[in-house]
């Protein structure tokens, strides 16, 4: 007789093994998957450093990004980024291309069984994924000076935020505090100071904070109880992971989901450890953290549980590996293969000292587009250029730059590495050879200029044998300054 019920289906996953201790802790995490009953088709590709150094810049063949694209849900064991010469970061290329906006990534004390000095903490750093200074928009200007340029959009703010407030919806958590340097960096991270606050107006029923990025991370170290979900930009968030995995007890148990509209990647937090790899003493945890994090966006939440309660009754049995080993409190020491079976061996148990991870009614995948920001009028008013001069003092450059006949803007005032320096600068002020001008309209009763006159202010320069490096546009926005302002401004 031929069966009439449907084949079991199973979910197709991209997995890469990685380098370093990535083969090893893939290894282990995917017998555990298996062992538990995980409905997943592994579909193997090859990342890392053996691929850089075959050709691509990227780590990545170009025939992989159909695996990935296709299947939507990628399994990565940490890879080696070889330095210099090029080569671009895959996790931060995958990040980006997929659009994966949001890093997720929990962080929960496991007293006493694994030492810490905050046995309460228990906290979610959502991170924004694919803007900020690690777009790696990187430039060499001058002999002395490079720049990394911070990209921060409105969209790209709005979905972070968003989502972390339908996070804390979902996973029943009370709070979102909002981490940024906006005394400073006023236009980017103000930008996202400001969204924060548009957006927690609409969840009255969530408390909301913010925190300076330096004083949030001080309170995060010595007080991480008080934090439920942080929401911050990319480089912050990449910082404070790691610390906060670390005051938790280890970063090698840290798990992480990068969530996007249609793909995710699920990785360990840590990197591939080049130094124990081979040796089968790599803490397989993290990676497994990360994989119960994908079965639960897979649909897969019991699975996902049984897994998660039998990793927790493993650590409270005092099975561990030496990065959490404690002498009077762990029971044996393990290596990577031997934790693996004894988790597999606990499968169906649940931890006793710990709370019972349940994934039942696990919330579904979050969903966030940004909303539509009103256009405002904008008016080109002035433009910074930017030389590359070696030629003397401030108040020289100054003096002959404003004495350069029939220059159809005027030299309001020079910068240099942001410092105020012409005119009325003073002499204590270390300059190099990278200089800001900033040059509007001659007529005082007319701001806006056009691009016809700062084209022409260039090819005076540059007729002068002035090296003109880089130009920044200074636009208005309804009147208002798109533009940091200059000291006396």
């Amino acid at each position: 007789m031929i069966s009439t019920k449907n084949p079991i289906t199973k979910t197709k996953i991209t997995v890469a093994h990685g380098d370093g201790i990535g083969p090893e802790i893939m290894d282990a995490t995917l017998r555990i998957l298996d062992a538990a009953g995980a409905l997943i088709e592994p579909e193997v590709i090859e990342i890392g450093e053996k691929v850089y150094r075959s050709g691509s810049k990227a780590g990545i063949q170009p025939s992989d990004w159909e695996s990935l694209r296709r299947n939507k849900v990628f399994l990565k064991a940490p890879i080696t980024t070889p330095q210099g010469g090029g080569f671009k970061s895959l996790n931060v290329t995958a990040r980006t291309t997929l659009g994966l906006f949001a890093n997720v990534r929990p962080c929960m004390a496991y007293s006493p069984y694994v030492d810490t000095k905050h046995p309460l903490l228990d906290l979610v750093i959502i991170r924004e994924n694919e803007e900020d200074l690690y777009t790696g928009i990187e430039h060499r200007q001058t002999n002395q000076v490079r720049q990394c340029l911070k990209l921060i959009s409105r969209p790209g703010c709005e979905k972070i935020i968003r989502y972390a407030f339908e996070y804390a919806r979902a996973y029943n958590r009370r709070k979102v505090t909002c981490l940024s340097k906006d005394n400073i960096m006023k236009m980017t991270d103000g930008l996202f100071h400001s969204v924060f606050d548009e957006i927690a107006a609409e969840y009255p029923d969530i408390e909301k904070e913010h925190w300076i990025i330096d004083i949030g991370s001080a309170l995060l170290a010595d007080e991480p109880e008080r934090f439920g979900i942080i929401v911050t930009l990319n480089l912050y968030g990449d910082i404070i992971s790691d610390i906060a995995a670390q005051i938790a007890g280890s970063v090698g148990m840290g798990g992480s989901a990068n969530v996007g509209e249609q793909c995710a990647m699920f990785e360990a937090i840590h990197g591939s450890a080049p130094d124990i790899a081979g040796r089968g003493i790599a803490n397989p945890s993290g990676l497994l953290n990360g994989a119960i994090m994908m079965l639960v966006h897979i649909g897969q939440g019991e699975v996902a549980a049984k897994v998660h309660n039998a990793w927790l009754k493993t650590i409270e049995d005092g099975i561990h590996t030496g990065d959490v080993y404690q002498e009077g409190v762990s029971k044996e020491r393990v290596g990577t293969k031997a934790f693996a079976d004894a988790v597999i061996e606990r499968l169906g148990q649940t931890p006793q000292h710990f709370k019972i991870i349940s994934y039942a009614a696990a919330p579904k995948p979050i969903h966030i587009t940004s909303g539509h920001e009103v256009q405002q009028e904008k008016e080109l008013v002035g433009v910074d250029i930017f030389l590359d001069w070696t030629g003397g003092t401030a108040q020289q450059l100054g003096d002959a730059i404003a004495a350069l006949p029939d220059s159809p803007l005027h030299l309001k005032m020079m910068t240099n590495r942001g410092v105020k320096v012409y005119p009325d600068g003073v002499p204590e002020t270390f300059c190099t050879d990278h200089w800001r001008c900033r040059f509007v309209s001659k007529i005082d009763s007319d701001k806006v200029i056009n691009k016809k006159t700062i084209w022409q202010q260039l090819a005076l320069l540059n007729e002068n044998g002035y090296d003109t490096i880089k130009t920044e546009n200074l636009y208005t926005f309804d009147g208002q300054p798109g533009y940091s302002q200059m000291q006396g401004e």
